[in-house]
């Protein structure tokens, strides 16, 4: 079991506790969702919440303070996590930018590049990660993107797709090709991306939840300047490894209250008596309980300075499961009518009412068994890194 930081008496972590308990005291119902709002509203709340966390220096906890974190350590991440209750915990969108394109500009960026961090801890600046392509699959490293070399500029021409919150990123990290003539993994660079750049189309794609989350994004003679190159030119796949891995713990290791929200819609339909209800409640509970401690050994991992390993993916497929579990009970539990949608809803959504919430968790597990890597490839991972078994033919 991961420790927490109660299991750690200092001084500096009991302080830092109850530092965090008095800006939940004061702040947690400030960032609630309301009855309905927009994606953009959601965007903005967000930010706001980021905002208030590094006005009261509660972001970027374990960022080195010379780029505007707090240089302190996991025992402090952990105790910021057990105290924030999980509707104002979760990033949402921002979640890209802190949890995958911070720690590859800590890892691998210039001092330029590395500017961007405050502002990404202050919600300044949103990213979205330009990586996955409508012809790539699974198979990162087969992208077609392409970033010619123009003097001190780079061309780039090609399409991202499946984009979470492009539609409001001011940056995006980007993964194309600059040379074609060796192996796939070694031809690729990575580039901090100005999404006002000309030449960049980006389109909505609606989602069966009726949202528009993911966004296609066209790129078209989108001149970058070299100094937005990150790591070497051919570097890409070891800069984008540091992504990935981060993207998976992201995933894999945050927190969610299913169980929660199960027992009170039980309790509303009345069925919270019910022995086979009971049972299935129990379930979702054990399920993310180890989920959530398993997290934590994640998080505490790589806040140690150790690089996310294989348990990342672990998590990361026991989450996609358990949304899958959670939704189909939630819809059962609230009825059929969960699943109805109003045709006019568009991007508004009701956290708190069964249409809008049990048959979003329900329409949305699919996405989480996709991103950040497939089901497929995880189980890849796992049984090659963890059970020890033979690799996957390459085809290329």
């Amino acid at each position: 079991m991961a420790a927490t930081s109660d299991d750690v008496a200092t001084p500096g972590a009991a302080e830092f506790r109850d530092r965090v308990r008095v800006w939940v005291a004061a702040e947690a119902e400030r960032f609630r969702p309301p009855g309905v709002e927009d994606e953009a509203a959601v965007v903005a709340r967000q930010r706001a919440r980021q905002r208030s966390l590094y006005e009261h220096r509660l972001a970027g906890i374990t960022v080195p303070v010379e780029l505007g974190g707090l240089g302190l350590s996991v025992i402090e991440q952990i105790a910021f996590n057990d105290e924030v209750p999980a509707h104002v915990l979760d990033a949402g969108h921002l979640m890209i930018g802190l949890g995958m394109v911070v720690p590859t500009l800590v890892a691998h960026g210039t001092p330029e590049q590395q500017a961007h961090v405050p502002r990404l801890l202050s919600a300044e600046q949103k990213w979205c990660q330009l990586f996955s392509e409508p012809g790539a699959g699974s198979d990162l490293a087969a992208l077609a993107t392409r970033a010619v070399a123009d003097g001190d500029e780079w061309v780039v021409d090609g399409q991202k797709v499946w984009t979470s919150g492009a539609r409001y990123a001011e940056h995006g990290i980007l993964l194309a090709r600059t040379d074609a003539s060796v192996p796939k993994h070694r031809g690729l660079t990575m580039f901090a991306l100005d999404m006002t750049t000309p030449g960049i189309t980006i389109r909505p794609l609606r989602q069966m939840t009726g949202r528009s989350g993911f966004n296609e994004v066209f790129l078209d003679g989108v001149r970058v300047p070299d100094r937005c190159r990150i790591g070497g030119a051919g570097q890409g796949w070891t800069v984008a490894i540091t992504t990935l891995m981060n993207e998976r713990v992201t995933i894999g290791s945050r927190g969610s209250n299913l169980a929660d929200a199960l027992i009170a819609t039980a309790r509303g339909a009345g069925l919270a008596g019910d022995p086979v209800v009971r049972d299935a409640l129990a379930e979702v509970w054990i399920r993310e309980t180890i989920l959530g401690y398993l997290g934590q050994r994640i998080r505490a991992a790589v806040l140690a300075g150790r690089q996310p390993g294989p348990e990342g993916s672990i998590a990361k497929l026991g989450n996609g499961a358990l949304a899958w579990q959670a939704g189909s009970l939630g819809v059962r539990l609230a009825g059929m009518g969960a699943l109805a949608r109003r045709s006019d809803d568009d991007d508004a959504r009701s956290p708190g009412e069964p249409a809008a919430g049990w048959a979003d968790v329900l329409c949305g597990a699919p996405g989480l068994t996709i991103a950040g890597g497939t089901t497929e490839v995880q189980k890849n991972i796992i049984g090659e890194r963890v059970l020890g078994l033979p690799r996957e033919p390459k085809t290329g």
